[in-house]
């Protein structure tokens, strides 16, 4: 059994211009999660999926393969992640791959990843009970309590709620967790077959929150940066 390890870094993004290549602490998100999963020793190569030539050779240099440059029509601003991924484990499985190998998608949004992170996800999946495995980190904020939707007319209400229950405190509301972009375990069959992570069953890890920084926008950049140096022991000037 193979474990791909895979970086999904298309060239364009509105919200951060650059995304991929932008640095935090003096290095660029790509080569954060490419060198992540280089040391792994559970990874076993390591591809990265992109329709950028500049992407591509940065890849490249930082030791992940490049196979292909991604369609244009699989890396627009709407285009579904889960379409590059089919892409990419149809490619390797006409390269020869099996169903059954295993991917491992690690994001560059992603940062502050733990080594890990990676094998407590992939311990867990190779557990057998899941169809794919991802990591979550407790939310700070809960449908049954702070989060609402808003009417034209301004009126808000809670998005979920537990029929004749109130709940006052926050302590009292169940706990919910958000999907973090650290990681993602599943076998290339399961990608090929599927159209979307929820069709199967899916487990998940719980990602400490100061290491599950998604980078969407240039203030998420700058708390990733200020994190990684204080990990680093860098200074914040």
């Amino acid at each position: 059994m193979t474990v791909y390890g895979a970086v999904f870094a298309r060239g364009g993004s509105k919200g951060v211009p650059g995304k991929n290549l932008r640095q935090i602490a003096g290095t660029s998100l790509l080569e954060l999660s490419i060198a992540m999963g280089l040391v792994s020793p559970e990874i076993d190569r390591m591809v990265c999926s992109t329709d950028s030539d500049e992407i591509a050779t940065e890849a490249m240099r930082l030791g992940a393969e490049v196979p292909f440059r991604r369609p244009e029509t699989l890396a627009q601003d709407d285009s579904p992640e889960w379409a590059a991924w089919q892409h990419l484990a149809r490619f390797l499985i006409h390269e020869g791959a099996s169903e059954s190998d295993v991917l491992v998608s690690l994001p560059a949004t992603s940062p502050l990843r733990a080594r890990d992170d990676i094998e407590r996800a992939l311990e867990l999946f190779r557990q057998g009970t899941f169809d794919l495995v991802l990591g979550v980190t407790e939310s700070t904020r809960s449908p049954w309590f702070n989060m609402v939707v808003r009417e034209h007319s301004s009126e808000v209400s809670l998005v979920a709620g537990v029929e004749g229950v109130r709940i006052a405190r926050r302590q009292d509301a169940p706990p919910v967790f958000d999907i973090t972009t650290v990681v993602y375990v599943t076998t290339l069959g399961f990608v090929v077959k599927s159209q979307g992570l929820f069709e199967g069953k899916v487990g998940s890890v719980v990602i400490p929150i100061e290491r599950a920084v998604d980078i969407d926008t240039e203030f998420d950049l700058e708390v990733a940066d200020y994190l990684l140096r204080k990990r680093l022991g860098l200074g914040n000037g």
